[in-house]
């Protein structure tokens, strides 16, 4: 009786475990997180178009020639089947080149550094609408969120009007992480030192969950945020907001919010410097750091230099080799 209830357990442990999972991202509020969710649906079916006659055959074969069957047809003999050779070879074939030509065409369309040219399949983007610019820091364990065009500044909180595109400029103040939002579009690694892009857009008002999908330390799992999508007129209310209250982001207080902190509450600034972002991309928000940006561009300019040198000397080289070639041929007249 025990061991009969164990074997029923099993059979709904997966039910079981299935029911804690979320759907989301096949039934996305944004687009591009909805073309990837198509993506991710056609990809399996073409998949699938293999995999479940081969596992459908392989059952049939085993029942069919099953040891005892003695009225199966044996054929010691046989080795080969034009026929046969073909469903093998050409039917995966064509699986594998409609693969490539759906990733090559969705590697395009979907590249996260792209504009976006709609809004969703039945809407193009106005032309007198522009992008929300959000510059993104990912730290020890929290999210910042940086709104130059507002002047304003988030910590765990992320708002944008429907139906507006966003573009997100991602980075990381120590080690790598990944700014992740499945409502929206998929996950963007954010790196210190480097700028990576999202172009996204968000077609239903809602809150939505956002987090790090990239293990980065003690307080990663902890490292969530919550993602609005609001109306434009709640957005300005909401910036509006923001404004009212709160202190101003400058360099010494990013550098306090920097210390690794797990489970931070939302904060919010009614100021930021507007070179910060830019500091903490080229790794110099400390006063005396030399900003990344610039040292290339000093590296630059002495490598620049030092190959001048060298073409002077080489010249002041080449000219005495010159007379003396002008000289011989003048003797040989």
């Amino acid at each position: 009786m025990f061991s009969h209830l164990i074997r029923r357990g099993f059979i709904f442990l997966p039910a079981i475990l299935l029911a804690g999972c979320n759907t989301v991202v096949l039934n996305p509020s944004g687009d591009i997180a909805n073309q990837q969710g198509r993506l991710i649906i056609i990809s399996t079916i073409l998949m699938l178009l293999i995999i479940v006659p081969v596992i459908v055959l392989i059952g049939l074969f085993a029942w069919r020639y099953r040891q005892n069957n003695t009225a199966a047809r044996y054929e010691p003999d046989w080795d080969h089947s034009t026929q046969l050779e073909l469903v093998i070879w050409g039917a995966p074939l064509l699986i594998i080149i409609a693969l490539g030509l759906l990733t090559w065409i969705s590697t395009h369309t979907l590249d996260p550094y792209r504009k976006l040219s709609r809004l969703d399949a039945q809407r193009p983007i106005p032309e007198n609408v522009k992008p929300l610019i959000v510059e993104v820091v990912a730290l020890d364990w929290k999210w910042l969120f940086i709104y130059p065009e507002q002047g304003i500044a988030t910590v765990n909180e992320l708002a944008a009007p429907v139906d507006r595109p966003i573009e997100f400029r991602i980075t990381a103040s120590t080690v790598m992480n990944s700014f992740y939002i499945p409502a929206l579009a998929g996950q963007i690694y954010a790196m210190p030192g480097m700028q990576t892009k999202l172009n996204a857009v968000i077609n239903k008002p809602g809150e939505f969950e956002g987090f790090s999908a990239n293990y980065s330390g003690a307080g990663f799992s902890d490292m969530r945020f919550k993602f609005h999508g609001v109306s434009d007129e709640d957005f300005e209310g909401w910036v509006k907001k923001i404004k009212s209250g709160g202190g101003a982001l400058k360099r010494a207080e990013y550098i306090a919010l920097e210390k690794p902190s797990i489970k931070d509450p939302v904060q919010h600034f009614n100021a930021v410097d507007n070179t910060l972002y830019h500091a903490i991309l080229n790794r110099c928000v400390a006063e005396g750091q030399v900003c990344m940006d610039q040292q290339m561009m000093t590296d630059k300019n002495v490598k620049g230099e030092g190959k001048g040198e060298k073409t002077e000397k080489g010249a002041a080289k080449a000219a005495p080799q010159e007379v003396a070639m002008a000289g011989s041929q003048h003797h040989h007249e």
